[in-house]
């Protein structure tokens, strides 16, 4: 009796959390992806076209394109094929350390980064000389690589394997613990995006033309700074009880509310940026 009452409380609980979606793995990607084709010019989205009914010639059906959605997320599913794509795993990230100068390049050994591969992708795609299977290729890496630069732990550390190495525990029903790398690519990113105003029309219900005006600014390099310094001065700056550039954390550090809401706007921006950025960057190369 008391083993079910436990059980249907936790259930309670739970059900009154805000409901968790995909993680920012793939709802992040496809949430970016998604503001970027609500933004793309019609001759980009007609080429993008042409080439997302060529899924087929990249041989992984269990991981199949038929949306620019599909295709910012292809580049983890394909994960599964490792003996195939290993080669592509350091193209996720660019991380330096915090607590020192950026660098744009450090931490980039022979273009496996990146900010490297979003610029060596977008010739990629733009090359209509190219085979449809390989510019498709390079589309699914960039439409998910721009996603990657702007999360902000996959930019910014303390030497620590982008916050991996960083033990923290998260949520009040089970003190789920996890590592800062962790919650900022899953629990904590899929809560606040998916917040209201959620979704496409809510999150662009938020950025007025002259915003995205502005995040179209600059370049790859300018938007991985900002990234890095999203890492810096959130992610890192905001850690309960810890002066990350003095000592390393000690033990598992808890993440309140405080945290949690400090990082509300420093998720939602990112992900509507690099959708806005993406769909740039795709005119530019498709339109």
């Amino acid at each position: 009796m008391a083993r079910r009452m436990f059980r249907a409380l936790l259930a309670a609980a739970l059900l009154a959390l805000p409901a968790p979606v995909l993680a920012w793995g793939e709802y992040g990607h496809r949430t970016t992806a998604a503001i970027a084709w609500a933004l793309m010019s019609p001759e980009a989205k007609a080429a993008a076209r042409r080439l997302l009914r060529q899924s087929a010639q990249l041989a992984t059906p269990e991981c199949p394109i038929r949306t620019l959605e599909d295709a910012s997320y292809w580049p983890d599913c394909i994960r599964g094929y490792s003996e195939r794509f290993s080669y592509t795993f350091p193209w996720h990230y660019q991380n330096m350390n915090v607590c020192q100068a950026f660098d744009p390049k450090k931490n980039c050994p022979n273009g496996a980064c990146a900010p490297q591969q979003i610029e060596r992708n977008l010739k990629l795609l733009a090359d209509d000389k190219l085979p449809a299977g390989e510019r498709l290729f390079a589309l699914a890496f960039v439409a998910h690589l721009v996603g990657d630069m702007h999360q902000p732990m996959h930019s910014g550390d303390h030497d620590d394997r982008g916050g991996n190495d960083v033990k923290v525990a998260y949520g009040y029903i089970a003190g789920e613990r996890t590592n800062l790398h962790g919650i900022w690519d899953t629990e904590m990113a899929e809560r606040l995006i998916s917040e209201p105003p959620a979704g496409v029309t809510g999150l662009l219900s938020q950025i007025g033309a002259e915003q995205r005006a502005a995040w179209r600014q600059g370049g790859i390099a300018d938007w991985h700074r900002e990234a890095f310094e999203a890492a810096r001065d959130g992610a890192y700056a905001n850690l309960p009880g810890v002066r990350i550039c003095e000592a390393d954390p000690q033990g598992r550090v808890q993440l309140w509310e405080p945290y949690v809401a400090a990082s509300r706007a420093t998720l939602r921006t990112q992900a509507s940026r690099a959708g806005v950025r993406l769909a740039k960057l795709l005119d530019e190369a498709l339109g």
